[in-house]
């Protein structure tokens, strides 16, 4: 099949005409290849950049940890985009001989370097070479964010930003890809209010949000409250933690910071999330401020990372399963720290903790 024919979300037949690398078997513990109809999953991911720089080393660190799925934002310093045609076919080529999917890819659109000045013409080129680079990964869904303002007044600001998200996302609904808002940078970074504006103006088909459990820190909101809002439209998780404020920030591993991780993670699994937790630790590798610590440092920070993810993830999964064993025919509820509480399920069959995530037969 000719890969202009692929849409984003459909595996590559092959790699410039030839067959791709089939993986391998699945670990011992691994999720199962073909979960039944309706079953839950959770996938363990990360950030592979933060782990290396180079893609040898980003796929080795996700499969030390035993995960299947890795995210793709630079290979050797560069963006997906900007890989040359070789380079990305090696990518592509390497990624599925490791036997691991890509579940999003981050592009540059609208984040903390594209203020709302920047060309239009040049994001919409952008989203078209990474429909097409998708495609080859089988990835459906794209990260972007929703433009720093640049002397707009607030309604011109606002406008301008409606405007660009909805011209994104009718591209992309071309080539079956849906664009995901991070809560980071832009005029809906911060803002729940605002994150529901985008996706009711873009239609959920080809649009939804990313959520970071830890940007609050650095952009001065608490993240767990506006996830309370945004739950039902989050389709992706970058998971880190982080203390202090935007005057000063400092990244902890998931658990050790002040952002309630923990509640967000329980928070998401009673909601019925399916998808993947990915890692950006933040520990080590820092790209608005331009930081990047040693090699062996970020490996650490990385694995570090991606253990506690772990750890947080099987207690929320244990949470809820003791919740939905105790709950009545009906509706019950389940309460978080702050006294807030969310809708669960009755009882349903319990988590399944693997290496590489969670999985919950149907109900």
């Amino acid at each position: 099949m000719p890969t202009e024919t692929l849409k984003a979300g459909t595996p590559s037949a092959g790699l410039l005409g030839t067959e791709t690398p089939s993986a391998g078997p699945l670990s011992a513990g691994a999720l199962s290849a073909e979960a039944p109809a309706g079953a839950i999953r959770v996938s363990y991911c990360g950030v592979g950049d933060e782990a290396a720089a180079d893609l040898a080393g980003q796929i080795e660190a996700v499969r030390e940890l035993g995960w299947q799925c890795l995210e793709l934002r630079t290979v050797d310093g560069l963006t997906v985009d900007a890989l040359s045609p070789r380079a990305f076919a090696e990518a592509v080529a390497a990624i599925a001989g490791a036997g691991l999917t890509v579940p999003v890819v981050a592009a540059r659109i609208g984040g903390w370097s594209r203020p709302i000045s920047c060309d239009p013409a040049g994001e919409l080129a952008e989203l078209d070479v990474l429909a097409e680079r998708c495609a080859r990964l089988g990835t459906r869904y794209l990260r972007i964010m929703s433009y720093p303002n640049d002397g707009l007044s607030e309604a011109d600001w606002e406008q301008a930003v409606l405007r660009r998200i909805r011209a994104l996302t009718a591209r992309a609904a071309e080539s079956g890809l849906v664009l995901l808002h991070e809560n980071c940078s832009g005029w809906a970074g911060r803002d729940a209010a605002r994150a529901l504006r985008l996706v009711a103006e873009a239609g959920e088909e080809s649009f939804g949000l990313l959520f970071d459990t830890g940007n609050g820190a650095a952009h001065d909101y608490q993240p767990y409250p506006m996830l309370r809002r945004l739950a039902p439209y989050v389709r992706h998780v970058h998971v880190k933690d982080a203390v202090g404020g935007p005057d000063q920030v400092h990244y902890r591993p998931p658990g050790e910071g002040g952002l309630r991780v923990a509640d967000s993670l329980r928070l998401l699994l009673a909601g019925g999330y399916r998808g993947a937790w990915s890692i950006e630790p933040h520990l080590a590798v820092r790209p608005h401020e331009d930081h990047r610590a040693s090699p062996p440092e970020c490996r650490a920070a990385f694995t570090t990372c991606g253990q506690a993810l772990r750890t947080l993830a099987e207690q929320a999964a244990t949470a809820d399963d003791a919740t939905r064993a105790t709950a009545a025919t009906g509706t019950a509820r389940t309460t978080a720290a702050d006294g807030a509480d969310w809708p669960t399920a009755p009882q349903s069959p319990a988590w399944h903790l693997t290496p590489a995530g969670l999985e919950r037969p149907p109900c």
